[in-house]
């Protein structure tokens, strides 16, 4: 899956590029560069790439979240809607700006459920935030006719299925607001970065302001900028935006390797009668970065875990007891653990979490295993891979 399996000759010439004119800073010291403008190119090419408008390369996939919703005038006591199976950075996001997750149940594509999305609109949502993860995506035509009859904003969280499709359109470009995450795991990599993509251009005014302490970067002198409105650092550096240009530029080749890997494991795992792929959408072309499945049940599949564990198959999560991705064990979150008092309206707002229960993601993540697809293994790797994934999935029902 990383991008970083396979860095080679060209993210080594992007990143020469920078050092040699020594400007590792995004904006500015014009004449130093020698006409390198690694971000502003960077930026160009995602356009192209996922068919937005505006891109804005931001600091993580984090900040990318955060500054989508504060470009869409999101913030103090508002709700988002987003799905219990995700990263924490996502609630992380809406919470850094006042607003309130609102965590609902995901379905068999282990997305928001759109029925569930629906039951969860107040007067107080203003966006409803789908993160395809694991490579595929949500039902995104139903969210948006949700989005449309309330009135609401609809953010794709793509970080986890850059080069995914739905209807032929990029992940991301769907949506009034993408994000992109180009952290050192994901299929294409900066090591560090993120990006907000958009085709409104208030919406990128804002994020361009916003992600730049509220510059405005008009003229060319950057000590004479004005600020429109207030805004941080979330700035990406040179240094980070030549490794993502090089590996923007290697997309469909890493797309292509996964699909093929991919392809031939969930051939093998075919033979398994009690195994059940996740659905994808209609209209959807998953990434090929994960390969995810369901099991009968809950302890089948814990089983399942360990006999691949104990096979040496690396890299296959079952993320219901996992801290990291699923809110069985976000006690932090349900606690409200934090260095720093909260506003009423977020402690008020997620009181919800004392008593809610989520019967219908145990019943999807419990059963489910995913599984990295590596751009780095052999044929012969991935074949042995899925010989070995057969006989310890089989193992368990004997």
């Amino acid at each position: 899956m990383p991008g970083f399996e396979l860095f080679g000759d060209l993210e080594r010439q992007e990143l020469n590029d920078v050092l040699d004119n020594g400007v590792l800073m995004r904006y500015g010291f014009d004449a130093m560069r020698n006409g390198h403008w690694k971000a502003k190119s960077l930026e160009k090419a995602l356009e192209e790439k996922l068919q937005v408008s505006h891109a804005q390369l931001v600091s993580s996939g984090t900040a990318a979240v955060s500054i989508a919703l504060a470009a869409a005038g999101i913030g103090a006591g508002d709700e988002v809607i987003m799905p219990t199976f995700t990263f924490v950075a996502s609630f992380e996001a809406i919470m850094m700006l006042g607003a309130v997750p609102i965590l609902v149940d995901i379905d068999d594509t282990l997305t928001l459920n759109p029925e569930a999305v629906e039951k969860a609109i107040t007067p107080k949502t203003k966006a409803i935030m789908p993160v395809h993860m694991c490579g595929s995506m949500a039902n995104l035509n139903a969210l948006k006719r949700i989005c449309d009859a309330n009135d609401l904003i609809l953010i794709e969280d793509s970080s986890q299925a850059t080069g995914a499709t739905y209807y032929r359109k990029p992940l991301g470009s769907i949506g009034d607001l993408g994000c992109l995450s180009l952290d050192f795991v994901k299929i294409i990599t900066a090591g560090e970065g993120g990006a907000v993509l958009t085709n409104n251009p208030k919406y990128a005014l804002h994020a361009d302001h916003f992600s730049d302490h509220g510059h405005d970067h008009i003229g060319n002198d950057r000590g004479a900028e004005s600020h429109p409105f207030l805004g941080y650092n979330f700035r990406i550096s040179e240094l980070h935006a030549a490794v993502g240009l090089a590996q923007i530029k290697r997309l469909d080749e890493f797309v292509a390797i996964q699909k093929k890997n991919y392809t031939i494991i969930r051939e093998a795992l075919s033979q398994i009668s009690d195994l059940k792929f996740r659905t994808v959408p209609e209209g959807g072309e998953e990434s090929y970065s994960f390969l995810s499945f369901f099991l009968p049940d809950l302890e089948i599949s814990r089983k399942a875990s360990a006999a691949l564990k104990e096979a040496g198959v690396d890299g296959c999560f079952h993320y219901y007891d996992n801290s990291w991705h699923y809110i069985r064990e976000w006690q932090h979150l349900k606690d409200l653990k934090t260095l720093y008092p909260l506003s009423k309206e977020v402690i008020d707002g997620l009181s919800y979490l004392q008593t809610k229960t989520f019967e219908a993601s145990d019943h999807y993540i419990g059963r489910n295993i995913s599984c990295l697809i590596k751009l780095s293994w052999t044929e012969a790797e991935v074949k042995t891979r899925a010989e070995l994934m057969v006989k310890a999935i089989t193992s368990v029902f004997k």
